[in-house]
């Protein structure tokens, strides 16, 4: 985790003791209702921190992936490319590309018919 990320979730752990604290003094003393607004306030920030440290996670598996992929020989050299290839070879015709996939060639496998009931 890098230093924003640790400073947030610092924070983000002190916010939720806050709140937490002062579920325990409206236990004392508050309304029910205010008891259970403020301890589950108290789990919204520790959600966050979670979710920190999952894209955390998410960003050094990225950078482990690039690293892979730049490599010239690494195992995923080709993975762009194959993946391009794919595409290419489920899309339908030229019309259906230019369109952003709402018309096709009169000559197209997938053309479908259009109604013009409404």
């Amino acid at each position: 985790m890098n230093r924003s990320a640790g400073l947030l979730s610092a924070l983000y752990l002190a916010t939720s003791t806050g709140l937490a604290w002062t579920a325990v003094l409206a236990l004392r003393t508050g309304p029910p209702w205010a008891v259970c607004l403020l301890a589950a306030a108290s789990l919204v920030p520790v959600i966050a921190v979670v979710r920190e440290s999952v894209l955390c996670d998410q960003q050094r598996a990225l950078a482990e992936m690039r690293g892979r992929v730049a490599a010239p020989d690494g195992p995923g050299a080709q993975a762009a490319d194959d993946i391009v290839r794919a595409e290419l070879d489920t899309a339908c015709c030229e019309r259906w590309w230019t369109s952003c996939g709402t018309d096709h060639d009169s000559a197209c496998p997938r053309r479908v018919p259009r109604s013009s009931a409404a």
